[in-house]
């Protein structure tokens, strides 16, 4: 039984809603957006500019509804013909999504 309870109690925890939105450094995720994806994309919300090779900015990327933590994560690991690997460790990619998802338009 005390078991049982250890369980829920951690189940509770992880389906936080609340704690799930709290994922990854937005600081940190902005700097390795500047220094590995900002080649391909419009990283920063304020350049005007975009780019010439079809990489989708980083502003539109998180201004599509379907865009969540769960899909960048899973975009991120996921090969792409058109994007290098760059082999980001978990709390790397945490914080790239994190960067992503603070440039939402409220």
């Amino acid at each position: 039984m005390k078991h049982f309870i250890m369980l829920a109690g951690l189940l509770l925890l992880i389906a936080n809603p609340a704690s799930a939105q709290e994922i990854g450094d937005v600081a940190h995720g902005r700097h390795l957006a500047d220094t590995w994806c900002s080649s391909c994309h419009v990283v920063a919300p304020t350049t005007g500019c975009g780019t010439s090779n079809g990489a989708p900015p980083f502003s539109a990327v998180a201004s599509t509804s379907s865009t969540t933590a769960m899909s960048l994560r899973a975009f991120l690991v996921t090969p792409y013909a058109r994007m290098p690997d760059l082999h980001l460790p978990r709390d790397e990619i945490d914080d790239v999504s994190a960067y992503i998802l603070s440039l939402r338009r409220r």
